[in-house]
């Protein structure tokens, strides 16, 4: 099959990127430079004759959107819609990646992909018109929820935790938000699983199992990195406050892939230390 993928400059892209090629799978790599998704006719051109579009393009600067939600919506929404519309004229599957911040996060139970979105912020609210546009294109779509994503090939909390811990020696990371890290190597394989499944058009929530706060993570990431003794202080969101709204719970129901005959992504400890290595570096 051709796969042409979106964004494949950033974390993911360039995951996803490498997991097909190393699939054997035929792969244009579009970054930003060679395609702006906002552009509906590049749209149209650049999935000409393509199989799959995978779109990982994105404004993901959450706290910049508060001020750029019209920038953000150009490309959340609007290059969301541009490429399902161009992938449904192609007779392309589409693969599009959104995000947990689509939910309020007031849930106590994890969002089933059936849950109504209700964003807080400008992100959220950007994204979740993303999946709209899809779903009103008509394509046939395999919309991906993802959530605290780290990986090898950009700025990710991991790598901020590690380098702070070194250079500081104490750090005080917030332990009321809960979620899921989720490897971008891992959201790559099961976009590859999902279309090689022929799974059904629909949303799928691709976060690791099992769940944990900031401040665990950070734990983690530390023990990983040798940096045991780095003090880590536990704080809440109230001392800790953003321009944006960040979810307090984030943990994202998966049942669906197993229903689509595809297995999901491991607990996020075990996750976290295969990764460890290449994303600590």
């Amino acid at each position: 099959m051709r796969w042409v993928v979106t964004g494949a400059t950033g974390m993911l892209g360039v995951d996803v990127v490498d997991v097909l090629r190393a699939a054997g799978e035929d792969v244009s790599a579009l970054g930003r430079a060679d395609l702006d998704v906002t552009a509906a006719q590049e749209c149209r051109r650049a999935v000409d004759g393509a199989d799959v579009v995978v779109n990982c393009a994105a404004h993901t600067a959450v706290d910049a959107a508060e001020t750029e939600e019209g920038a953000a919506f150009a490309v959340n929404a609007v290059g969301a819609r541009n490429l399902a519309v161009a992938a449904a004229a192609a007779g392309a599957r589409l693969v599009h990646v959104s995000t947990d911040y689509v939910f309020d996060g007031t849930a106590t139970e994890p969002y089933p992909v059936h849950a109504l979105p209700d964003p807080r912020g400008a992100y959220g609210r950007t994204k979740a018109a993303g999946e709209w546009a899809v779903a009103a294109s008509g394509a046939d779509a395999l919309v991906l929820r993802t959530a605290w994503l780290y990986g090898a090939h950009g700025a990710c909390f991991p790598r901020t935790i590690a380098r702070a811990g070194a250079e500081r020696g104490a750090l005080s990371v917030v332990d009321d938000q809960v979620g899921q890290p989720t490897w971008s190597r891992d959201v790559a394989r099961l976009a590859l699983d999902l279309v090689a499944a022929g799974a059904p058009a629909g949303t799928y929530h691709a976060v690791s199992a099992g769940r944990c706060s900031w401040h665990q993570f950070a734990a983690a990431v530390l023990a990983s990195a040798g940096l045991e003794r780095v003090a880590l202080e536990p704080v809440t969101s109230a001392q800790f406050v953003r321009p944006a709204p960040r979810p307090a719970f984030s943990v994202l129901d998966t049942s669906q892939l197993a229903a689509a005959g595809v297995e999901p992504i491991g607990p996020w400890r075990e996750r976290w230390e295969l990764a460890a290595p290449s994303v600590l570096g």
